[in-house]
């Protein structure tokens, strides 16, 4: 909300030449950050501080943790979290929410095409080869025919700024994206220590995430039944993200069972409970493809459960996401998510793509590997921060040995430009200093053409001064994310609970 008098500013805050998305460069508050602006102003000295630590000792007795398995000295962490929100202001939400309803409309035709006629295939819009080499390209799932065509139905797809403000698509997250948790309990703790710069703020609410997430799984059950049974699969206690599946189980009022607490019968899945076996309807599965059932897929996986892919032919069971979802998480498919919009939806499309040099072409990998010291290098397949080279911050050793890795296996590799990532005031010590942002919104699909982008996400921040990695698993926090309403639409109350309890 704008004031009318002068426009506030952090006089002491260095943009360092980045877009700032609080601040512009002559550091005054951008028109929706004034009411925050100001607060901090009137703070006394430390206040920032003893507010962050309150919510840190807050998240931490409400036990909001992950998992970083390469970490030696221990792998359960509590989430790192700051205290400055993110504001997004309703002219780019209005523009973030159409490019992210269009992106999904076209990856869920491009799933169900991909596995079924691969007419996009055919027309040589994407090579044949780039598809069936992924290693997330499942052939078990050819022919597969969802309830409603619907395969991508909970996605997270990743988002950054550069410094003119542009909003590009990193990558696209549509197998099983974590963190949506946060963003509830994050809320959650900010309107407790914010109550009045939050209700000025005219925030859009985020509580009634798990209501939708729980009647987009009913919509999805197998035509045949009326009032379906809902569970979450979870890998169990180890996984890195047991407090989401637990957290979201139960503020759906569903039961989290894990692969052991399930088995095939006949033609359907039943869950078993002290009372006999029940049957299983739509499996909110958070386990990888690969582990869903020792009979099709992996044999020594036990975190699955056997037979459920012939439950899931038979259309007596619904899985969401759909397994073969991850072929659409490949950097290397991502690099033509411009194109499938322009077929299948023939749309220009709204939100750019990062531009993407594929190392399977030759034009592509020559370019790459001459200029290896201006670009960030990816494997195709992996997530979480890992397998990535930034070319700018590497040493030459660690480049000559991606480009060996890009020369032995060039299908498994992507380059991109290196963007100057939009950064946001962030409490360091007793003051604040600019950190990198991406921001993950979270997108539900019940089917092609019925899209619904949560107004908000999970905005990540690269704690480390000058990193451009934001993952948790790499050292980044979150931040919550505060979309303005526009004139009409639900706004926020900073004394609501948020605790979205899903009326059965």
């Amino acid at each position: 909300m704008q004031s009318l008098g002068p426009i506030p500013s952090l006089p002491n805050y260095q943009t360092d030449g980045f877009f700032d998305e609080l601040v512009d460069k002559n550091n005054l508050a951008r028109p929706d950050a004034e009411e925050l602006v100001s607060l901090f102003n009137r703070f006394p000295p430390q206040e920032l501080s003893r507010r962050q630590h309150a919510i840190e000792q807050a998240l931490f007795r409400m036990g909001i943790t992950f998992t970083v398995y390469s970490d030696k000295s221990g792998t359960e962490k509590i989430m790192p979290f700051d205290v400055v929100p993110r504001i997004v202001s309703a002219i780019l939400w209005k523009h973030i929410d159409a490019g992210l309803r269009q992106r999904i409309r076209a990856l869920n035709r491009f799933l169900c095409d991909v596995y079924n006629e691969r007419a996009i295939i055919k027309e040589g819009i994407i090579p044949a080869e780039l598809v069936d080499t992924a290693p997330a390209y499942l052939e078990e799932s050819r022919g597969l025919k969802p309830v409603n065509d619907g395969w991508c139905h909970i996605t997270g797809t990743d988002l950054v700024r550069d410094n003119t403000g542009t909003v590009y698509v990193l990558e696209d997250n549509l197998r099983c994206p974590s963190g949506v948790s946060y963003v509830l309990q994050n809320r959650h703790v900010m309107k407790r220590n914010f109550p009045q710069v939050f209700g000025a703020s005219r925030v859009r609410p985020v509580t009634d995430y798990t209501s939708r997430l729980f009647q987009l799984l009913r919509d999805v059950a197998p035509p045949h039944v009326s009032d379906p049974t809902v569970v979450v699969l979870t890998p169990g206690v180890f996984n890195s993200a047991y407090y989401e599946h637990s957290f979201l189980a139960q503020r759906m009022g569903v039961q989290l069972v894990e692969g052991r607490d399930l088995v095939v019968e006949g033609d359907f899945v039943y869950m078993k409970t002290t009372r006999g076996l029940q049957r299983v309807d739509v499996i909110y599965r958070r386990v990888d493809d690969t582990f869903l059932d020792p009979k099709t897929f992996r044999k020594d996986s036990v975190l699955g459960v056997e037979g459920l892919m012939d439950v899931y032919r038979a259309g007596n069971v619904c899985l969401a996401n759909a397994p073969g979802t991850g072929i659409a998480d490949d950097k290397v498919i991502y690099a033509f998510v411009p194109d499938m919009i322009k077929y299948y939806l023939d749309e220009e499309p709204i939100l750019p793509n990062v531009p993407t040099y594929v190392c399977q072409k030759e034009e592509d990998r020559k370019y790459v590997l001459s200029h290896m010291d201006e670009l960030v290098i990816k494997a195709a397949g992996e997530s979480g921060g890992y397998g990535i080279l930034i070319g700018p911050h590497a040493k030459p050793e660690e480049r000559e040995e991606f480009a060996q890795k890009i020369k032995e296996d060039p299908r498994n590799w992507i380059a991109q430009p290196t963007l100057e990532l939009s950064r946001a005031p962030t409490v360091i010590d007793d003051h604040l200093e600019g950190r990198h942002v991406d921001l993950r919104p979270y997108i539900l699909c019940s089917r092609p053409d019925d899209v619904w982008v949560l107004p908000g996400g999970l905005t990540r921040v690269a704690l480390r001064k000058g990193s451009l990695v934001v993952n948790s698993s790499q050292g980044g926090g979150s931040k919550d994310t505060w979309v303005v309403a526009e004139q009409g639409q639900a706004v926020a109350s900073a004394h609501d609970d948020e605790t979205d309890p899903v009326d059965h």
